[in-house]
């Protein structure tokens, strides 16, 4: 069964879609054939992945080669089934691809509420809430793929609702603020509101054509991003947020989870993480909780470079920022933090990949 991992959290700004395109490319980069899912309609990832000028002669071309063409038949109730999708090669990366966003891929919203609110119903409408399912089950099968990143945009929709429980994990990127603290709050009675819908929903919609899969979400973990460091250290007030952020996540999230069943068990977390420290130069990777997958600082000049290129961050040329010594070492730490997460995560993942 392939693992498809949503990266979602409400609350913008943290780095979701860096995230999941970096983390996608080291991924691959580890051997594992990747897909990225474009489902948030600002398309930031899929810009990320082809770059603007490339993008706009790809839906020049190819307009209904997106997400929102994808899952018409479904949404749009037309009469035709939901086909493997063809992806989209990410240059670069012959492991890579990506699954296009749309800008009106949210017009869906109305009628997946309805369909959520009214599972057991018959006819077309039983048919929305599995349909995202099969397009990435059909998809990933037809390209052999083991992963799929879903890149979701920050809200707490309907739409998400439908994506989160249709993967088999998730990750939580959060940024040391105290917005992020209140999100985790929130999340932690969210999503396991969510888990109790699909709970009750999963039965009723095993005869629709899409059956929604009978599968629970399992939480991987959370990461920490974009913050500034002073020698080597998270700065003194960013610290103290990542603190709060991660006792957080302890002390709510992690037990509301458990509560319905969305966490790995805890020897799993803790090889993980273990393996990870011991990977690292002296072991100097030390994070405040098994959970936390990462802690990532701010890319600065990097993230213009990363952009511009359409590659990730750790895959910039040491001469790309020669003009910076402590932008070279920097970066060469990206590349084993990068490496070292997407070993942690297809750890975590298994036996799915």
């Amino acid at each position: 069964m392939v693992a498809t991992i949503a990266v979602f959290n409400h609350k913008g700004g943290v780095s979701k879609t860096t995230t999941t395109f970096n983390l996608g490319w080291a991924l691959a980069k580890q051997g594992k054939q990747v897909i990225l899912v474009d489902a948030d309609a600002q398309c930031n990832l899929t810009l990320y992945a082809m770059g603007y000028t490339k993008y706009e002669e790809f839906v020049e071309s190819n307009p209904e080669r997106n997400i929102n063409h994808a899952l018409a038949p479904a949404y749009k109730s037309q009469p035709k089934y939901i086909d493997p999708f063809a992806t989209v090669a990410v240059e670069g990366n012959s492991r890579l691809s990506i699954i296009p966003g749309h800008l009106d891929f949210t017009e869906n919203e109305v009628q997946l509420g309805m369909s959520l609110q009214l599972s057991d119903s018959l006819g077309a409408i039983a048919n929305l809430p599995g349909a995202f399912s099969h397009l990435i089950k059909v998809t990933a099968e037809k390209q052999g793929a083991s992963i799929v990143l879903v890149d979701m945009n920050p809200s707490l929709s309907s739409l998400n609702q439908n994506i989160l429980m249709s993967c088999t994990h998730f990750l939580v990127p959060t940024s040391p603020d105290f917005f992020s603290v209140s999100a985790v709050t929130s999340l932690a009675r969210v999503i396991p509101s969510w888990e109790s819908w699909a709970r009750r929903a999963r039965p009723r919609l095993q005869d629709a054509t899409y059956p929604l899969p009978l599968v629970t979400p399992k939480f991987i973990g959370y990461t920490i991003n974009d913050f500034n460091l002073t020698r080597g250290q998270a700065q003194a007030s960013f610290g103290v947020i990542m603190k709060r952020i991660s006792e957080e996540v302890e002390r709510r999230l992690v037990p509301a989870l458990g509560k319905v069943d969305m966490l790995l068990d805890h020897d799993t977390y803790a090889l993980a993480y273990e393996k990870m420290r011991a990977e690292s130069e002296n072991g100097n990777i030390s994070y405040d909780n098994h959970y936390c997958l990462a802690m990532i600082s701010n890319f600065n000049k990097l993230i213009a470079l990363s952009n511009e290129k359409s590659i990730p961050v750790f895959e910039l040329r040491d001469e790309d920022v020669a003009f910076h010594e402590g932008q070279v070492r920097t970066l060469r730490w990206f590349r084993f933090l990068y490496g070292a997460l997407a070993r942690r995560v297809i750890l975590l993942v298994k036996p799915s990949v």
